[in-house]
């Protein structure tokens, strides 16, 4: 099996359209989706319907947490706060309903995907647990590996006999050990923070346990004029950059 794993699209569909062209070339079994899929970017309710459209399976990140549960607000800063009022008013009662109904979490193909941090958190990141948290939660894990987002970054964190181990996942096949459990960021679609500013997502090959980070293409200048023609901040178009 062939899983397509995307995260962090925010809004961006230059980004999500290219990224999903990639993916219909590699022929690949599923997709997943690790949330964040509105927020940041211009056209919010346009990624919501081509994810229904598609199909495609979905977990809740922080920017659907607070959309639904408006209290959750505070825990982001004023910029990505205005940012989230705004993108609220760009949404069809359709798309709300959908992202209403989002579990934090999935258990599909031996694997976990959530978006911040397993078991089921939206909101932690993996940069915020320590070693010893992070070891616990693999031990805890009943599944050998889990995909998170939330980072926009693309980290690789495993845990066996040899203890501990994070590092960078790189561009093109990753080969996972069999006798290890993993938590692997999936990068984001939308809105890379990771030095480089294509979007990112994974094909994780069941048959033979690799992860092949895939980098693509997308028109970032005109993304930028439609976060200026929608008048959400500057800030989010800087960022793709």
């Amino acid at each position: 099996m062939k899983i397509a794993i995307i995260s962090d699209i925010h809004g961006n569909m230059e980004a999500f359209e290219r990224v999903s062209a990639d993916i219909e070339r590699c022929s690949v079994d599923d997709v997943i989706s690790l949330g964040d899929h509105i927020g940041y970017g211009p056209e919010p309710d346009r990624v919501i319907k081509r994810i229904r459209q598609q199909n495609i399976t979905a977990v809740q990140g922080n920017h659907e947490l607070a959309i639904i549960k408006p209290t959750y607000l505070d825990w982001f800063n004023r910029v990505a706060r205005k940012s989230l009022n705004m993108t609220l008013n760009l949404l069809s009662p359709q798309s709300i309903d959908f992202i209403a109904n989002l579990k934090t979490h999935r258990t599909a193909y031996g694997c976990r995907f959530v978006h911040g941090f397993p078991p089921d958190s939206s909101l932690t990141y993996l940069f915020q647990v320590s070693d010893e948290k992070k070891i616990k939660a693999l031990e805890n894990l009943t599944e050998q590996r889990c995909f998170i987002g939330h980072t926009h970054t693309l980290d690789i964190v495993s845990y066996g006999r040899q203890g501990l181990e994070s590092d960078q996942l790189k561009e093109g096949l990753n080969k996972l050990d069999a006798g290890r459990k993993y938590i692997v960021s999936a990068g984001s679609v939308g809105q890379p923070r990771d030095g480089n500013n294509k979007s990112k997502y994974l094909i994780w090959d069941s048959s033979d346990d690799t992860v092949n980070v895939k980098y693509v293409d997308y028109d970032i200048a005109a993304v930028v004029e439609k976060i200026k023609a929608a008048g959400l901040p500057q800030e989010h178009a800087k960022r793709l950059w």
